[in-house]
């Protein structure tokens, strides 16, 4: 069952940065459960062809709890370890967007994405917690954000995502408490104003790629042992603190 091989777990690599985070893995020895919500989308189904020994397209929904544990058992018959869990799945609140505490809001809304983009990370990370602890690496990379920050907070709007992202950003903390007693490690990354289509549609006004910077991200994620105090780091792609 088992071979030399690195195993990795992606979440949200259908496109965009997930993908390519994905692919960066690949191409650095991991054969990468590829996490896929929407069958389709046809980006990761090339890759997969371009990588057929090293990218493994896995269905997974971090907003199900049924979907992360059918995913798990996908994984388990391919290996009982993993090195990293990279979560990256996220969404965006459309139906509350630019509403500040003065305007009506759907709280539904937010609660789906809190759902997916704070308990969907933890969702996953106390999932594959076993496989993970079988590996050497142990780590937990999470794609957070600046809008996360509590020091660097400056929006009047956005509170599904920002608050959400924090929320991610203590889920960093709280689970590298416990898993630095057992050997583990915690990174806490923001991408930079990626092009993606958190929101639905391409963003193509963003800075960067998802391919520059799922490339600097994954140049932090193989070097995390140097980033390890006695808190998880954040950093952003190009390896720079930010404050929680």
């Amino acid at each position: 069952m088992e071979n030399m091989s690195k195993y990795a777990l992606v979440t949200g690599a259908d496109r965009g940065l997930g993908l390519e985070l994905a692919k960066g893995l690949a191409r650095n020895g991991y054969t990468v459960f590829a996490g896929r919500f929407a069958s389709d989308w046809s980006e990761l189904e090339a890759a997969e062809r371009a990588n057929p020994d090293c990218l493994i397209p896995v269905s997974l929904d971090v907003g199900s709890s049924n979907s992360v544990k059918q995913a798990l058992e996908v994984v388990r018959s391919k290996t009982d370890k993993l090195e990293i869990i990279l979560n990256n799945a996220a969404i965006v609140d459309p139906a509350n967007a630019g509403k500040t505490i003065t305007e009506s809001m759907d709280f539904e809304s937010m609660l789906r994405t809190f759902n997916v983009t704070a308990l969907g990370a933890l969702r996953v990370t106390h999932a594959f917690m076993p496989l993970l602890l079988n590996g050497s690496g142990k780590l937990v990379a999470n794609v957070s954000s600046e809008a996360g920050s509590l020091n660097q907070s400056w929006r009047n709007n956005g509170y599904a995502y920002c608050m959400s992202k924090a929320s991610l950003n203590m889920h960093s903390t709280i689970t590298y408490n416990k898993l630095r007693d057992l050997g583990g490690h915690v990174l806490n990354l923001h991408p930079g104003w990626v092009q993606g289509r958190l929101g639905g549609s391409l963003n193509t006004s963003a800075d960067l790629t998802p391919e520059f910077s799922a490339n600097h991200l994954i140049e932090i994620i193989l070097r995390y042992r140097t980033y390890q105090t006695n808190k998880p780091a954040f950093l952003n792609w190009l390896g720079q603190d930010l404050a929680y």
